[in-house]
């Protein structure tokens, strides 16, 4: 109760402060929880739609499978390539894949994977802004109330406990609501960050393999 009270009863400077930092926390916490949702479904689905790519030698069943893991990034990349493939296949199909047409199933395989990456980094630019702007905004309210204190000092010509503590209580709120916001974030964005890396290596070594499969299959 006495810290409700000290919230309610703050300057109208640190009032805004502690907004501001309950915007940040409440909507980088929203982000963590969607992203862990989001890449753990990609990781996991990953995992099982690479099984069905290796274990099939038949890219049209891997792209009838492929549709129940649309939350794998590599599905993405699979389906551009393949629809690259069946464009050039049905467009010449006695001509085999050239080194210019399978030139252009990479550059397919390439903006899938452009837009999947922006997918998977969505948000995580404000994870990054709360991580490093929240502290700041924290401290500018501890300096804030610091004021508030000397202030009332000044006014009542007295330095005592009853006089500095609402001042210095508002500061401290002020710095713990800043860590409160930052700290999550920041470590939900290496964590997240790390594992992002990990699916755009998962990408890059996928694209690779699907233009070794193309060129072996519809080459000369």
């Amino acid at each position: 109760m006495e810290f409700l009270k000290l919230i309610t009863e703050a300057d109208i400077v640190v009032k805004l402060v502690l907004i501001v930092l309950v915007f940040f926390s409440v909507f980088s916490w929203a982000i963590i929880f969607s992203k862990r949702m989001t890449l753990k479904s990609a990781s996991s689905q990953t995992k099982i739609f690479l099984k069905v790519f290796q274990r099939s030698n038949n890219l049209s069943e891997v792209n009838k499978a492929a549709r129940k893991y649309r939350a794998s990034p590599l599905v993405a990349l699979f389906q551009s390539g393949y629809n690259e493939l069946a464009y050039q296949s049905k467009s010449n199909p006695q001509r085999p894949l050239t080194s210019e047409r399978l030139e252009s199933v990479n550059r397919a395989l390439v903006k899938a994977s452009n837009r999947e990456i922006s997918k998977l980094e969505r948000m995580m630019s404000f994870l990054a802004t709360t991580g490093s702007v929240t502290p700041f905004i924290g401290l500018f309210g501890t300096v804030w109330g610091i004021m508030v204190a000397f202030q009332r000092i000044g006014i009542e010509r007295s330095a005592s406990l009853t006089t500095v503590a609402p001042g210095i209580g508002e500061a401290l709120i002020a710095t713990a609501a800043g860590l409160f916001a930052a700290i999550p974030a920041v470590i939900a964005y290496n964590h997240y960050l790390h594992r992002i890396k990990d699916l755009i290596t998962e990408m890059e070594d996928f694209s690779l393999e699907f233009l070794s499969i193309a060129e072996r299959l519809y080459g000369s």
